[in-house]
């Protein structure tokens, strides 16, 4: 693969995790509105401890993206491939329960 094309791939993996964060940080956002308790015990504890849950989830995907970051400019793309997936999961599961605690209501 030329070198032109890896860069833009890596940089699409890069993007699309971020995009994937803020789709999370979205949806758990809308979790908390709709009462539904989060799974994660890392953004639990983020809860509890910041003053609010919009810096506690500023703060946990301040940190994902900086891994994003990392993986991306140490060449561990199949690491990053691999986050996208999850978090693609993760957004769906979300979107999911939402849906799931909307009918509920």
């Amino acid at each position: 693969m030329p070198a032109r094309a890896r860069d833009e791939t890596v940089g699409n993996l890069l993007l699309n995790f971020i995009y994937l964060q803020l789709l999370d940080l979205l949806t758990t956002l809308a979790f908390l509105v709709h009462g539904v308790q989060e799974a994660n015990p890392v953004v639990r504890l983020a809860l509890q401890l910041a003053p609010n849950p919009i810096v506690a989830l500023a703060g946990v995907k301040a940190l994902a993206v900086s891994m994003g970051l990392y993986c991306s400019s140490t060449g561990r793309h199949r690491i990053l491939s691999r986050m996208n997936v999850l978090f693609a999961v993760v957004v769906v599961w979300n979107l999911i329960i939402l849906v799931i605690a909307a009918l509920r209501q």
